[in-house]
């Protein structure tokens, strides 16, 4: 062109013929990467952005990378067996992530944030088995989209309180915990496999009830009551931020109806069957069942369970 442009002659040239480039020649962009030691992990260049499947475990990584977190195509990420403390809320920005493994980690807790993020629509798969939490937020249901969840290994003292909102969930395992029992919306659960074994569960007394109910009920647990029962649209720009998280949390009492701070509370033995196609024995005994949390709004409601319940007993 700059030969053309001083006015030669480019016809009488001899010019090379371009030799169109074979298939094998052009590098595929990388979409898998798969690290398994400290010693090859990259410190000084980028992960590949057309990744989507990236593995990093053995690599005495004590957080995550944020090289990490700019790779919008990722749909599995493996952090297993590393020393993880906490979680980046801007993992929820990986909008198309689906799997992500963060087994025999050091992780206390699983934040807030992650389950408002886009990781609501996306992820199917977590694993948080052999850390060290002791519970998940409220909000961890949000992540409407889990079918597989791995909890085995941890210090939960008690699983989320919505857990039956997770409609999608077909693999649960929270084996050698310290559960004492399940909440009561654990019976909305339709799942494939379930593995509770190796917690301590309490003996179900339906007959020694925790009773937390004031006659008349406060102004405050009433209007909470018809806020939740009748749909009453609230928001933080409407209630103060606590009076929301209360509203959150209600409890749903056997008769439907929601209740706040005023309930009875029992737990009753629940076969695990019921929510579950597969069960893995609770204990060395062969046991299936397991005691589940149930909440009554008013003394009604709970003498007509007791009625019930003396009935099946006979």
């Amino acid at each position: 062109v700059r030969l053309a442009h001083r006015g030669t002659d480019v016809e009488a040239l001899p010019l090379s013929v371009l030799v169109p480039a074979k298939t094998s020649e052009v590098e595929k962009p990388k979409t898998k990467m798969i690290i398994t030691s400290r010693r090859d992990y990259p410190l000084t260049k980028n992960f590949p952005y057309s990744l989507e499947h990236l593995q990093a475990s053995y690599c005495k990584l004590a957080r995550v990378d944020m090289r990490m977190l700019c790779l919008k195509k990722l749909r599995k990420l493996d952090l297993s067996h590393n020393h993880i403390k906490k979680l980046p809320e801007t993992i929820g920005d990986l909008v198309s992530l689906q799997e992500l493994n963060l087994h025999n980690n050091h992780l206390e807790s699983f934040c807030v944030a992650l389950c408002n993020s886009t990781l609501q629509k996306s992820l199917q798969f977590l694993d948080l088995s052999q850390n060290k939490i002791k519970a998940l937020p409220v909000q961890f249901c949000q992540l409407q989209e889990l079918i597989h969840l791995k909890l085995d290994d941890n210090e939960l003292i008690r699983l989320p309180f919505k857990m039956g909102q997770l409609s999608q969930l077909r693999f649960l395992s929270a084996a050698r915990n310290k559960l004492p029992f399940l909440p009561s919306d654990f019976r909305n659960l339709s799942l494939e496999k379930l593995d509770l074994f190796g917690n301590p569960f309490e003996q179900p007394n339906p007959l020694v009830p925790s009773i937390q109910l004031k006659i008349p009920l406060t102004l405050l647990e009433s209007a909470a009551r018809a806020t939740v029962n009748y749909r009453i649209p609230y928001g933080r720009h409407l209630l103060p931020s606590h009076l929301c998280e209360d509203l959150e949390v209600a409890k749903t009492c056997q008769c439907g109806n929601a209740c706040l701070s005023c309930f009875i509370q029992t737990t009753v033995t629940m076969n695990l069957h019921y929510v579950a196609h597969t069960v893995v024995l609770v204990d060395n005994m062969g046991g299936t069942e397991a005691p589940i949390v149930c909440y009554f709004c008013s003394l009604t409601c709970y003498s007509q369970f007791l009625d019930r319940y003396l009935q099946s007993n006979r």
